[in-house]
């Protein structure tokens, strides 16, 4: 995501952050390149020329010409008022109600019914909730079936009912079903159109009304640029919802929803969804989003999946056979695994400083450790315990088992020795021989 935008605003930055003279002028044109850039990724030209307008009073004011490093601060009063243009704090979701009630509300085709199962998942595994969702869409069988299908995958319990062609009382009737078997917060998905018309917004309305939610979200499709921005103001005027969803944001390497949306509608943007799996949803920070598009990297969130995947019990069995030098193929796997739950392998590395503008032109498949795994899982028990008893015969047998070549059998072997020694190293404390090492494998 952002991939066209950090492009264009590390080129616009660029000419500031050497040592060389920085005047007024290379100043307002590094801007003009900015305000180009954020147009480009499809933001508003008003939102765009306020935003630069903004942060060259501020870089005069803070007097950029005649600091020792001006590229630095310039970049550091951008990323300040991205994260402001964006929202400035992160905003979670109003979860005080017994049962706490969440509206989700949107077109048709925006995944919002896709959205309330990733966020119940989200509740669910996060915040320890026990979420019910409402197939409250009266008009399409198939977005009652798609809910319950979704329900059955991330284990959530679904209310519908088929038969009942008025969406307030079947909201109305959630909420008590969810009293009586201790659901703690109902999450109601509604029917959306192709277009925002009346009947639309009067539904949505009435179950407002009606079971008067703690929380209404817009779910829109980041894909659609400044129509989504222009559709959620429309749907705010009408229903003052609470937080702006936006889907399908991997997808869009413009960006201009998230970054215009907040300034447009006056309304957070409370969770982007980044993937199609059910964990693919994140809380949106605009800080750390900020950071990501100044290709600054975005370690906090980075960190965060990690922990979620970490069991102590786990590395405590694994420190031990490190020490012992008992590490296998077995080990390695059970750490790819933990890896992949984490999430898109592209995304992941841009999260780590720097390695966005690595990988700008390099395409990494979901599936990059197929090969890997295809290998270790050809290889016998004895041969994941104990990668040492791998002769030319059996390294030919693995790679024909695998669908590999020999060579990327010693290429995995190799890096397996050497990941092993690190793993050893780091345990015993020898952080010197540690580096040293590292610097041989350059």
């Amino acid at each position: 995501m952002f991939d066209n935008l950090s492009d264009k605003l590390d080129s616009a930055l660029h000419l500031l952050k050497g040592h060389g003279q920085i005047t007024e002028i290379n100043v307002a044109e590094t801007l003009k390149e900015v305000r180009r850039a954020l147009v480009d990724a499809d933001v508003n030209y008003k939102i765009a020329k306020s935003f630069t307008d903004t942060v060259k009073t501020k870089a005069l004011g803070q007097n950029v010409l005649k600091t020792l490093k001006p590229g630095e601060l310039m970049v550091k009063i951008v990323k300040d008022e991205l994260t402001e243009l964006m929202g400035g704090d992160a905003a979670g979701v109003d979860l005080s109600g017994n049962p706490s009630i969440i509206l989700m509300s949107g077109l048709q085709g925006s995944g919002k019914t896709t959205f309330s199962g990733k966020l119940a998942n989200y509740l669910k595994k996060k915040k320890s909730k026990k979420p019910l969702l409402v197939a409250g869409d009266v008009y399409r069988p198939a977005a009652i079936d798609q809910l319950h299908v979704v329900g059955e995958q991330i284990e959530v319990d679904v209310f519908s009912d088929k038969e009942e062609k008025n969406p307030v009382l079947i909201a109305e009737r959630a909420i008590a079903h969810a009293k009586e078997n201790g659901h703690n917060v109902v999450i109601i998905d509604t029917a959306g159109r192709l277009a925002i018309d009346e009947v639309l917004m009067k539904e949505i309305s009435s179950i407002r009304s009606a079971v008067k939610p703690q929380e209404i979200l817009f779910v829109v499709d980041a894909m659609t640029g400044q129509d989504a921005v222009n559709t959620a103001k429309a749907f705010n005027d009408v229903l003052d919802f609470d937080g702006v969803v936006l889907t399908k944001l991997d997808g869009d390497t413009r960006g201009g929803a998230a970054i215009s949306i907040k300034s447009v509608v006056d309304k957070p943007l409370k969770f982007i969804g980044t993937g199609e799996k059910m964990d693919a949803i994140d809380m949106f920070y605009p800080s750390r989003m900020a950071d990501r598009i100044l290709g600054m990297g975005d370690v906090v969130s980075l960190v965060e999946r990690a922990q979620e995947q970490y069991d102590e019990e786990e590395a405590r069995k694994m420190q031990k056979k490190i020490a012992k030098d008992k590490f296998g193929f077995d080990d390695f796997l059970k750490q790819i695994q933990q890896v992949k739950k984490m999430g898109n392998i592209k995304d992941l590395m841009g999260m780590i400083p720097g390695a966005g503008k690595m990988l700008k032109n390099v395409d990494i498949d979901d599936d990059a450790f197929k090969g890997i795994e295809a290998i270790i899982n050809s290889m016998t028990p004895k041969e994941r315990e104990n990668p040492k008893l791998f002769n030319a015969s059996r390294k030919r047998r693995v790679a024909k088992g695998s669908g590999t070549s020999v060579q990327e059998v010693n290429q995995l072997l190799k890096q397996f020795a050497q990941m092993s020694k690190m793993m050893k190293m780091m345990q015993g404390g020898g952080r010197g021989k540690l580096m040293q090492m590292m610097n041989n494998m350059r």
